[in-house]
């Protein structure tokens, strides 16, 4: 199973591209409980990924300022209270969890009802990419996971 999930973790690791965190991170899934022998066995599906590139000094900027693309202002503006070290309910690292367990739902999807999932970039502001839905899962193009090649490219 572990598999079918990390082609899903790859998509979302950071450091591969200009436009994301640099942090290495392997992002690669263990499942510790949930199956055997390939198969589901009705129980919890319990996954660990490890965070090996955690670096909270890297973050000593944002003390007193709010990360962009991310919720720490929204989050400090309802509780009043935010981790600014990189961390917590506003990571994106805490995306890690939904995208593993999307994963299972997909393939579940896939399997029992003959559902494929694609997602990509289709717009960003007045750039749209024409899409072929049926290769686009084959064609993502970096940095902003666009299945459109010409329109993947960040203007300058």
């Amino acid at each position: 199973m572990g598999a079918d999930i990390q082609p899903d973790l790859d998509r979302r690791r950071p450091g591969q591209s200009a436009i994301v965190s640099p942090r290495k991170e392997a992002d690669r899934v263990e499942i510790l409980s949930g199956t055997f022998e390939g198969k589901t066995l009705g129980t919890p599906i319990s996954m660990w990924v490890r965070n090996e590139d955690a670096r909270p000094e890297a973050y000593n900027e944002m003390a007193t300022k709010f990360r962009p693309s991310h919720a720490d202002y929204t989050y400090q503006a309802k509780f009043g209270i935010r981790n600014w070290q990189g961390g917590g309910r506003t990571s994106a690292r805490e995306t890690i969890g939904r995208v593993a367990a999307g994963a299972v739902a997909k393939k579940l999807l896939r399997e029992l009802f003959g559902v494929e999932i694609v997602a990509y970039v289709q717009r960003v502001q007045g750039i749209e990419a024409q899409v072929d839905v049926d290769a686009s899962n084959q064609n993502m193009s970096r940095p902003i996971l666009c299945a459109a090649p010409t329109r993947a490219r960040p203007k300058r």
